[in-house]
Parts: C-alpha cells; sequence; structure tokens
C-alpha cells in the first residue's frame, strides 16, 4: 500500500506535485490521515449549518441539534460501513476485517441511510420536527460530501476511466466510448495519477470523478439555500436534495473505476453499478414526491388566503369598533353625568315636598 501519489491537472495549469495521504504522525503508532482530516471537517461543517438553519429558520435550538447530530453521525457511519461491507462480502472473510473501518470502505448511501435514521429517532426521542431537521441537514450534507471528496483524492482514489482520444463510460449496463481529446472538456479537466491500477512505474490521465462530484454538490448547495427561504411545506429541501444528489450521482458513476455492481455478469457486462441505481431511485422518488408536495401546498394556497382575508377583514371591523368609541366616548361620558345629575335633583325635589308637607301638618 503507497503512501504518497502524484497528480497533475494540465489543462487548469496544475503542475506534478507529490501528496502524502498522512497529515501528521502522533509518536510512532498513530498515524493522522488527510481522508479523516476531510472527512471530520465535512462533518463539523454539516453541524455548524444545520445549527445555522435550525436557529435561522426552523425555531430550533443548538443544543438540540447537537443531540441530534451525534446520533446521526453514529449511525451514518456505521450504515456507511455496513453497506460497503455486504455489496463486498468476499472481501471480508472475517468479522474482524469487516470491523476494520481503517483500512478503507464506506458507501455513501449507507452513510445517508443511516444518518436519515439517526435524525427520525432522535427526533421522536425529543418530540421535535424531523421533517424540519431533514431540511436543515440536507445542504449540510451535500457540503460536507463536497469537502470529504477531497479525502479521496489525496488517497489517490475514486478516480476514473483513463482519458485519451476516447474514454469509456457506462450508463447501467450499456457502454460507450465518447471523445475526450484536445478541446473537449473531458481533456480540460483530466487528471494526472501515479501509481494507479493502469500503470505503477508512470503518470496516466483519468477522469477526476471526485472533482466532478465536488462541483456538483457545490453548485447544488447554492442553489438550494436560494429556495431554502421560500419553502412550501417541511421536508421540501431534503427531497430536493435526494433529487439533485441522485440525478448527479447516477451519471458521474458512470466513469468510475471502483463501482459496487449488483446482477455481476448480466449481458457480459461488469454488472449494474449500485450507485447509478440508488441515484436513479433518488431522482425519480425525490421528484415526484417534491411535485405532489409542491402542487398540494398550491392548492391550498387559496383556502388560506380566504382565511386571511376573512380574519383581515374581522380585524379591521374591530378596529372600527375602537373608532367609534374613541370618537363618542367622550359624550357617553357626559351624558352619564346628566343622568346622574337630573336624578340627584329630582331627590332632592321630593325630600323637599315631604319636608313641607310634614310641617303643614
Amino acid at each position: 500500500m503507497y503512501d504518497r501519489i502524484v497528480v497533475e491537472f494540465p489543462g487548469l495549469g496544475i503542475a506534478q506535485s507529490e501528496l502524502s495521504k498522512i497529515a501528521f504522525a502522533i509518536g510512532d503508532a498513530i498515524e493522522v490521515r488527510w481522508y479523516g482530516i476531510f472527512i471530520t471537517l465535512g462533518i463539523l461543517l454539516a453541524v455548524a449549518y444545520a445549527s445555522w438553519r435550525g436557529k435561522r429558520n426552523e425555531g430550533i435550538i443548538f443544543d438540540d441539534v447537537l443531540d441530534v447530530a451525534l446520533v446521526t453521525v453514529l449511525l451514518g457511519v456505521l450504515g456507511a460501513r455496513l453497506y460497503y461491507v455486504l455489496t463486498e462480502l468476499d472481501s471480508f472473510p472475517t468479522l474482524g476485517s469487516a470491523l476494520a473501518i481503517w483500512n478503507g470502505g464506506l458507501g455513501i448511501y449507507g452513510g445517508i441511510i443511516g444518518g436519515c435514521l439517526g435524525i427520525v429517532i432522535a427526533c421522536l426521542v425529543k418530540k421535535i420536527s424531523w421533517r424540519k431537521l431533514f431540511d436543515m441537514a440536507a445542504p449540510g450534507v451535500m457540503l460536507a460530501q463536497a469537502v470529504g471528496r477531497w479525502g479521496n483524492f489525496f488517497n489517490g482514489e475514486a478516480y476514473g476511466y483513463r482519458i485519451a482520444e476516447k474514454t469509456t463510460y457506462y450508463f447501467f449496463l450499456k457502454e460507450y466510448t465518447p471523445a475526450s481529446g484536445e478541446g473537449t472538456l473531458f481533456h480540460f479537466l483530466r487528471m494526472g495519477l501515479w501509481p494507479s491500477e493502469y500503470s505503477m512505474t508512470r503518470l496516466v490521465y483519468v477522469h477526476p470523478t471526485f472533482l466532478y462530484e465536488c462541483v456538483w454538490n457545490l453548485i447544488g448547495f447554492g442553489l438550494i439555500n436560494i429556495f431554502y427561504r421560500k419553502k412550501k411545506f417541511d421536508g421540501q429541501i431534503a427531497l430536493m436534495y435526494f433529487a439533485w444528489y441522485g440525478f448527479g450521482r447516477m451519471f458521474i458513476e458512470g466513469f468510475r473505476t471502483d463501482s459496487l455492481y449488483i446482477l455481476k455478469g448480466v449481458g457480459g457486462s461488469a454488472g449494474l453499478r449500485i450507485s447509478q441505481l440508488v441515484g436513479l431511485i433518488c431522482f425519480v422518488g425525490g421528484t415526484t414526491l417534491l411535485t405532489i408536495f409542491l402542487l398540494r401546498a398550491k392548492n391550498a394556497e387559496p383556502l388560506f388566503d380566504a382565511c386571511t382575508e376573512e380574519l383581515e377583514e374581522e380585524l379591521e371591523d374591530a378596529e372600527n369598533l375602537e373608532d367609534v368609541a374613541a370618537i363618542y366616548g367622550d359624550e357617553t361620558e357626559e351624558t352619564e353625568e346628566i343622568e346622574e345629575t337630573e336624578a340627584v335633583e329630582e331627590a332632592t325635589e321630593e325630600e323637599t315636598e315631604n319636608i313641607e308637607n310634614g310641617n303643614e301638618d
């Protein structure tokens, strides 16, 4: 296992550089790798973003966000590892090898599934809205994925097929060979990598699929933040995330050389790429649910507007009554004083008459 890689991006003007997978060491026993640093940084950014959204838009305090995050991160990591192990059972003959997460092997979709389960469980326990937490977490997760992909870069992994005059691309079970020579976008973005599965002795140009996904997630993060304040229902932002990420991952996965497969050997192919299938499900499911709930919210708006108008009219009437009282209040008080004075005068007159009659008797 090599600890150093050589990379370059000639189209972007980035010359050859040698990178180490190890950021620093603590003594002789502990090595802190760039992969772990970027993953940790991504998690911290996701929690910070969720906390900010909770305070700004959802009325959920930091302490609640932190409690949910602890459960979510734990189940997210377990889910990511379990997802990878279940799809590569032949590579893990013992329980110890399956638990050795430090040797690599995490599936992002497993992490998302485990994280979603963690949010639901923690929110039910704390009696707060899990739909709001989904909305708060989704953009942060997208940001964390963008940052985490640079851990793959320092590891020299998650790259794609070779780039020459043509390249290889798979869309589900079909193989394509799009042009990737000079003048194409693929040629401009090409990454030189050594060592790689293609060569242990020289630099080979490949698709920087980690970069493709990083850029896709950053674009999605920006767009989702624009729509956040205008969301129509709780859960809308999360559905937008699933649809956006699923669509992008479905296509980007076709360039990767390290995909996980099911239905291996069907039609003479390596198999069906799991991430393409899950990406399709996320895109179709997220888009469908998003459309349904947006239509429901739109249909509910006329009723809401009618109720609002009726309430406003009632408030206006109440204000008018207060105005009337303010105008005629003084006259009412004067009338009451006059009536009281007249009653006293009448009583006085009656008493005087009685006295006079008594004297006559």
